[in-house]
């Protein structure tokens, strides 16, 4: 399977208990407009994943990561725009400094809490709902899922724990 390669991560406040996310709220073209995402986005050919996901979260939040801890990694065939194939690697960022940026171009940073987030009180993409558990578990485990997509929905997941 040819794949997009990407990063998507969970900056966290100090207390864990928040999580800054991106309100996709500034293209009505966007796929994910109207949805709260974590921050990340496709790897270059010359960074490693580590690399890849503090240069999006720099370059989305403003912010520099100084602690990345690998939540899992999910395969997402069928879920590009055109079917195309992702595969994203998840991270929880715990520790970071800076002062977070009000926006970018895809739309409002805002913090949310995790709570809200794994209730569902938060309007994201239904399918984070299956993974977002196990980012945030008490006492998390790295996981692989595949998640198969077709016309913009999840068909199932599926995951294992290591």
């Amino acid at each position: 399977m040819q794949a997009i390669l990407a990063t998507l991560g969970y900056v966290l406040s100090a207390d864990r208990r928040r999580l800054l996310m991106i309100h996709r709220d500034a293209r009505p073209d966007d796929v994910h407009f109207g949805y709260h995402n974590g921050l990340g986005g496709k790897l270059e050919p010359d960074e490693d994943v580590a690399a890849g996901m503090r240069r999006e979260i720099r370059e989305e939040a403003g912010i520099e990561c100084k602690e990345l801890e690998l939540a899992g990694t999910i395969s997402w065939p069928g879920f590009g725009r055109q079917g195309e194939n992702w595969f994203a690697f998840l991270f929880r960022v715990p520790e970071w400094t800076g002062e977070p940026l009000a926006n970018n171009p895809e739309g409002t940073l805002v913090w949310r809490d995790v709570a809200d987030v794994l209730a569902g009180r938060v309007p994201m993409w239904e399918s984070d709902r299956h993974f977002l558990p196990l980012v945030f578990a008490e006492r998390p485990q790295v996981f692989h899922g595949v998640m198969p997509f077709a016309n913009g929905r999840a068909l199932s997941w599926s995951y294992t724990s290591l």
